[in-house]
């Protein structure tokens, strides 16, 4: 038999209900909802681990002009800090210079203290900014157990290639592959950048013009191919704004932080340029030209024979860096149909009357005057600095036909 309750007793109860509802409920709801979300917080990342990707400002070394890309592990349990680096190469390696010309120099990943890599780049005067990347637990460990396996020694090794597989390349692709839904970049440089394009405004900014007369000499025709925007992540820079511009419904970079922030000091521009130089010496050859001073013919001999040996020089360089190494941007060079190889030879014979070294210059300069009329048509970008010598090449060659012919 149920018992009842007395009216006192339900008025009671019925006004607890209320209160409950009213008061408690609410507060219980959000407390249920802030532990949900904390719980599925560790649930979703319970590695204790922190992982950002740092792109270091350019140095002035020349290795260094393009600035550097590394990976960031920290981790709160073990209390490690750990950079790996993918640009590490050994100066002390038996032929390294050798090795290196040829393109088969090794590049290694290495690990070290963060606190020694940050050192290494503040003495340097050089920025680096953190990129704390957006990895749940699982792909956060399966990126830490492959590096650590990556740099033993048995795996750290890699043919290093500037464009394709470097420092910055290596990265990402890790980052990528570690993803599990793979990040998908939009581009980050104007749309038909080529490769020599997109290093020469490094070189320019830097105010590097006689380095960029040499990579303009040693680089080929591959090299004014049009990248695409996995292609242009080779550079440190164009890497960190792709993941940036990463267009995932869940943003792939977390925090952006500059760890070590720098006042780019701008150098008073020099005059002693390669344009300049080489329009000083063409000017000062093409009057001397026009001298029948004896000593000044005297002194012309003796520099067609230098000059035109150094072009000879060149030439034979620029054959062994196509066949002879492993790069695949200094193939196809069209820096030959100036840089003669020939002209090693044909140096020693500038004082010889004989009619086939008389049609040699001749063709030379007729051939040289028909690549000016199309330097800015070639499939290879020539470098600009290069006109006032192949002009005074022309002159030398034609003074050397048109004597002989007298």
């Amino acid at each position: 038999m149920k018992k009842k309750l007395s009216q006192p007793a339900c008025l009671v109860l019925e006004l607890a209900s209320t209160f409950i509802s009213k008061k408690v409920a609410p507060r219980l709801f959000f407390i249920f909802i802030f532990f949900q979300i904390q719980f599925s917080s560790l649930a979703q990342d319970s590695s204790h681990i922190r992982i950002s990707l740092l792109t270091c400002t350019p140095g002035e070394e020349l290795y260094s002009t393009f600035g550097h890309t590394a990976i960031r592990i920290t981790d709160s349990i073990s209390l490690t800090d750990y950079v790996f680096n993918y640009g590490t190469f050994n100066f002390e390696d038996d032929g390294f210079y050798t090795k290196f010309i040829r393109g088969k120099l090794l590049y290694y990943l290495s690990a070290e203290n963060f606190s020694d890599f940050k050192f290494a780049y503040q003495a340097e005067n050089r920025g680096i900014t953190e990129q704390l990347l957006n990895l749940d637990a699982e792909e956060k460990i399966a990126l830490k157990q492959a590096l650590y396996e990556n740099v033993k020694e048995k795996n750290r090794y890699y043919q290093y290639d500037f464009f394709f597989d470097n420092c910055t390349s290596r990265a990402r692709d890790m980052l990528v592959k570690y993803k599990k839904n793979h990040p998908t970049f939009q581009p980050v440089m104007p749309k038909g950048t080529s490769f020599r394009q997109a290093i020469h405004l490094y070189l320019d900014k830097n105010e590097k013009d006689w380095s960029k007369l040499g990579i303009d000499l040693l680089l080929g025709a591959p090299t004014d191919a049009i990248m695409s925007t996995a292609h242009s992540q080779f550079l440190p820079d164009n890497l960190m704004k792709s993941l940036d511009s990463s267009n995932q419904s869940t943003p792939l970079v977390i925090a952006t932080k500059n760890l070590y922030p720098i006042t780019e000091q701008k150098e008073e521009s020099s005059l002693l340029t390669p344009l300049f130089i080489f329009s000083l010496l063409f000017t000062c050859i093409l009057l001397m030209s026009f001298s029948s001073n004896h000593w000044v013919k005297i002194f012309l001999q003796g520099f067609d024979g230098v000059f035109f040996f150094l072009i000879g020089s060149l030439g034979i360089l620029l054959i062994f860096m196509w066949w002879g190494t492993d790069h695949s941007m200094t193939k196809n060079n069209y820096n030959l149909l100036w840089a003669w190889p020939t002209n090693i030879i044909a140096a020693f014979l500038f004082s010889s009357q004989k009619k086939w070294v008389q049609k040699y210059f001749g063709l030379q300069a007729a051939a040289l005057l028909l690549l000016l009329i199309g330097w800015f048509f070639l499939p290879q970008q020539l470098n600009t600095s290069l006109i006032p010598m192949v002009l005074l090449m022309i002159v030398r060659s034609a003074k050397k036909y048109i004597k002989s012919s007298v």
